[in-house]
């Protein structure tokens, strides 16, 4: 090429003058440049084991070419057509930047643990759940029947002044049987139920309550007058039964009558063991079918058949308009909550009840806020049955109930050590028991972050047909042999005083839900990596590629920058540590060296300078510069 032609014709020019040069030995060198170093040879290079670029543009170069992500390559053989260059240059950026935005949203919606619910059918023996039948005929124990006569009456002069109900007529006659000793106990005439017109509503009815002190006070309104004197009466009447003694608990198994007529399963009669009894204080006598059955088949005729006796009792509280039969089904060794799971059977009809189970299975954490078992739950239960949410709310709020109003609700189980409320030992605390229940339909309690719901629970779907029963036809027979198990023969034309019921399964198949999570490790992985595929055709190693530029940009930024600061740092002006010395710089182009001395062995005619170390970066720079010529006058501070 024309560049080594060059450089040969300068070689054999120096040949040329060498004979010159060799006659002129003696004379004194000229001063000059010194020439560059050659550059070492490539195949003699050896890398160190850490070894940075020189630039960023070098890096940039090198990244661009070996990299595994598509289109790096693009950045560097289009770097002669600045317009390829830019265009691939925003590309690539734009997929950088969008590919950051998905694998963020990913990850987002990955950290909210979304879960599916996966439905599976399976086909196996069920055992029956336990069915508890009410008649809806709350007893009223002699001990505080005087004070439940007057409830009635003053119930009655506010039902009159509100609706202009007559009651002379259908008054009934209590027992006269009172006893001598009764419970001290003050009726408060004060809380009696109201028009509010206040509310913004005309049909709005409710009743004032306030504390101790009378200083704070409020309305419970009810936009429905059945429901205002149902919970009024309601508020009466548990403040009463909370005079009786606890004692009394167990003195009620006395059943009047016959609730339960007949009882089969699969055309065999139920046993008097199979059924357990207990009494509600507003739901009457109460009947649990507690037998091991399990369903062969599905059908009426593979299920369980009831015939009860459904009779209002004429000391009947206001407690509820409904006559009927009080039936829930619940999981084994559950508590029975009626108020909130439970429906009615219609008096003089036939209801078929079929069940359909399904079995929830929910994940733990951190996908989701359960229990096993109830364990991990702060609320002890009050009570002795397996954990249900309902179960831990009610003892929660009794708890609540026992700190801030010092009495617990008559309705609910006790805690160790309380009481319940009544008005002759805790006055006003109705006005705390119904601020602390709107807490609760507020959801400003905190019972219901403390009671989780169990991880795996059996659920049950009812659905009911009702007929009339028993027909007209058929009324006559079926009554005589009704009485003959214990009916009433003045009853026998009574139709609707009796129910039957009929509980099956509608099919043995039963649906398990079960949680899954949407996004786990191994999922997670497969869509950031299709991800990746899509925006760069990159791997994990692309990944690694990319962290390593950026390290590596990081440290050639951090080494470029501490060169820089340590170049200003030495060229900045010191001060002489000797106060008053004179700042004298000799120069070095006035010392002259004489022949076979050096710089940094003066001989004895040269004046004796201290010795300076300098760094090895500027022992090139100060030899580059005793190269160039004389320099201007400078002083040196010593």
């Amino acid at each position: 090429t024309a560049e080594r032609l060059s450089v040969n014709g300068r070689m054999e020019a120096a040949a040329q003058g060498g004979s010159h040069l060799q006659g002129a030995a003696q004379t004194p060198p000229r001063l000059g440049p010194p020439s560059a170093p050659p550059l070492p040879p490539k195949e003699g290079h050896q890398e160190g084991l850490v070894e940075l670029p020189a630039s960023f543009r070098e890096l940039l170069t090198f990244f661009c070419t070996n990299a595994t992500i598509h289109g790096t390559i693009r950045l560097v053989c289009s770097s002669r057509n600045r317009l390829k260059t830019t265009s691939w240059g925003l590309l690539f950026l734009g997929a950088l930047v969008t590919l950051c935005w998905q694998l963020g949203h990913l990850l987002e919606h990955h950290w909210h643990r979304p879960v599916l619910m996966a439905v599976s059918v399976h086909s196996e023996r069920k055992l029956l759940p336990l069915v508890t039948l009410c008649d809806g005929n709350p007893r009223r124990p002699r001990l505080v029947l005087r004070h439940l006569e007057l409830l009635d009456e003053f119930a009655r002069e506010n039902i009159d002044s509100l609706y202009k109900v007559n009651f002379s007529k259908g008054r009934d006659a209590l027992s006269a049987a009172v006893p001598r000793r009764e419970p001290r106990f003050h009726l408060d005439r004060e809380i009696r139920l109201q028009r509010l017109s206040h509310s913004g509503s005309r049909g709005r009815v409710g009743f004032r309550l306030c504390n101790s002190t009378g200083g704070d006070c409020f309305y419970r309104s009810y936009a429905s007058g059945v429901a205002a004197v149902q919970d009024w009466y309601r508020f009466h009447y548990v403040d009463i039964l909370a005079l009786l003694p606890e004692v009394w608990e167990d003195s009620h198994r006395r059943q009047d009558g016959h609730f339960v007529l007949s009882c089969s399963y699969d055309g065999m009669d139920c046993q008097a063991r199979q059924f357990r009894t207990f009494h509600h204080p507003t739901y009457g006598s109460c009947y649990t079918v507690d037998g091991v059955w399990t369903a062969q088949r599905p059908g009426i005729t593979h299920g369980v058949g009831l015939v009860l006796r459904v009779e209002q009792q004429p000391h009947l509280p206001l407690l509820s308009t409904r006559a009927g039969v009080k039936v829930m089904v619940h999981g084994r060794n559950h508590t029975p909550f009626l108020g909130y799971h439970s429906f009615s059977v219609r008096p003089g009809t036939e209801a078929t009840i079929s069940i359909r189970e399904d079995e929830v299975h929910r994940l733990g954490r951190p996908y989701s806020h359960c229990t096993s078992g109830g364990e991990g739950v702060e609320v002890e239960l009050l009570h002795n049955t397996s954990y249900t949410r309902q179960t831990c709310l009610v003892s929660c709020f009794q708890q609540l109930m026992v700190e801030t109003c010092s009495c617990g609700y008559y309705l609910y189980p006790l805690p160790t050590g309380a009481e319940h409320c009544s008005s002759a030992r805790h006055p006003a605390w109705g006005h705390c028991f119904y601020r602390l229940y709107q807490d609760l339909e507020t959801h400003r309690l905190p019972c219901t972050s403390r009671c989780p719901r169990p991880c795996r629970e059996s659920a049950f779907k009812l659905s009911s047909g009702t007929s009339r029963w028993p027909s007209s036809k058929s009324a006559g027979w079926t009554l005589a042999a009704l009485g003959e198990q214990g009916l009433p023969r003045q009853s026998h034309r009574q139709r609707s005083n009796l129910a039957k019921i009929n509980i099956v399964y509608q099919e043995l198949n039963y649906r398990s839900v079960e949680e899954a999570p949407v996004y786990s490790v191994p999922q997670l992985l497969s869509a950031m990596g299709s991800l990746c595929s899509l925006w760069f055709g990159a791997s994990v190693l692309s990944l690694l590629e990319l962290l390593e530029l950026l390290l590596d940009a990081l440290a050639l930024t951090l080494l470029l920058g501490g060169r820089r600061l340590r170049r200003v740092w030495l060229s900045w002006p010191r001060a002489s540590p000797a106060s008053g010395a004179s700042n004298i710089k000799p120069e070095a182009s006035h010392m002259p060296t004489p022949a076979g001395a050096t710089s940094d062995n003066l001989g004895p005619s040269g004046p004796h300078l201290p010795q300076m170390m300098l760094p090895g970066a500027l022992e090139r720079v100060s030899a580059e510069e005793s190269w160039a010529g004389p320099q201007p006058h400078e002083t040196l501070d010593t």
